[in-house]
């Protein structure tokens, strides 16, 4: 007998019992004697048998699937959010289904469409691609929905954002605080919610001070990009004194280029701040100012609407604030709260 394909009926015949008694072994809270217990579970130990649970999670009309709908997934803030959802759905008892998309071939909409052949009970956004339309498939098909960063006004979905505008007024602050005034926007082509946010937030704080700001925007927000935008916009006759990117990734190449093709000093001729606070941000070669995108908290929130069987229907969404990380690409100390 191949180990592969052990049924509950064969563990049934090797102990003796029912095929009812074998299923109420491995449910908990049913009523089993312990003998027979422990009879089945010893005859499951020789045999190699292991519940199918998505089998059982289809009778109950649960499969215990969360498919994790990403892009991007290899750069590192993905990363991060990805390793810390798989990790802690896996804690929850749920099964991660990660499912990598291609934003140039509509493949986040064919993604999406196959978790239903899964019979996934729920779908974790990270794109800000999705069609709205697709969003609400998965919905009329039974899924549950949690949206990071993203802006559909759809009704059911879990929407999870961030205060983008809010880090952008703070981002023009503090290099006014640095003495800066000649300010620009790095961003990238894809343009979701959540980095067009941080570009109105940033432009319209700039212009309540009577400052108008240069915008670039090259390619995916990856660090190649950031080069790109340095070369645009340092190469002009009025070079920015601060440049608030929309991601460190874009930051970490604006600076590299700065410096080794330009000569530019950071902080001392150029101010520079990111968005993410991804592990290079940190490194002595870089040191850069960010805002922390808070991981754990949108975790936390993911799993907890997910788990909440009774008052998730009258919870929307929710905002975290993204505090700022002071480190040395601005000059001066003068830190806005």
């Amino acid at each position: 007998m191949s180990k592969s394909f052990v049924s509950a009926n064969d563990v049934a015949r090797h102990a003796g019992v029912s095929r009812s008694a074998v299923s109420r072994a491995f449910t908990p809270g049913a009523s089993v004697s312990e003998e027979t217990r422990k009879r089945v579970m010893k005859s499951a130990q020789v045999l190699g048998y292991h519940v199918n649970q998505l089998a059982r999670g289809l009778m109950r009309s649960e499969s215990g699937i969360v498919c994790l709908v990403v892009s991007e997934m290899d750069t590192p803030y993905r990363a991060r959010l990805v390793r810390a959802l798989t990790r802690d759905l896996q804690k929850a008892g749920k099964v991660a289904m990660l499912i990598n998309t291609d934003r140039s071939d509509g493949g986040v909409d064919l993604a999406l469409r196959q978790t239903l052949n899964y019979r996934a009970d729920a779908s974790i956004l990270l794109s800000g691609l999705p069609d709205k339309a697709i969003t609400k498939l998965c919905l009329d098909s039974g899924q549950r929905i949690v949206l990071i960063n993203r802006d559909d006004e759809i009704d059911g979905p879990f929407h999870i954002n961030l205060e983008d505008q809010q880090a952008a007024k703070i981002a023009v602050s503090a290099f006014l605080r640095a003495g800066c005034r000649s300010l620009a926007f790095v961003n990238s082509e894809v343009r979701t919610p959540s980095l067009m946010a941080r570009e109105r937030g940033f432009l319209s704080a700039a212009a309540s001070f009577g400052i108008d700001v240069a915008t670039t925007h090259h390619g995916n927000t990856v660090y190649e990009s950031g080069r790109r935008a340095a070369h645009s916009l340092l190469t002009g006759l009025n070079r920015p004194d601060a440049v608030f990117c929309v991601n460190d990734l874009m930051a970490l190449g604006f600076m590299d280029s700065a410096r080794q093709d330009f000569g530019i000093r950071i902080p001392e001729d150029l101010c520079v701040i990111g968005f993410d606070d991804i592990e290079q941000a940190g490194w002595s070669s870089y040191e850069l100012t960010t805002f922390a995108q808070p991981i754990d908290q949108i975790v936390q929130a993911s799993l907890f609407w997910l788990n909440d069987t009774l008052g998730n229907q009258n919870v929307k969404s929710v905002t975290f604030n993204a505090p700022l990380v002071w480190r040395k690409t601005i000059r001066g100390n003068h830190q806005p709260t």
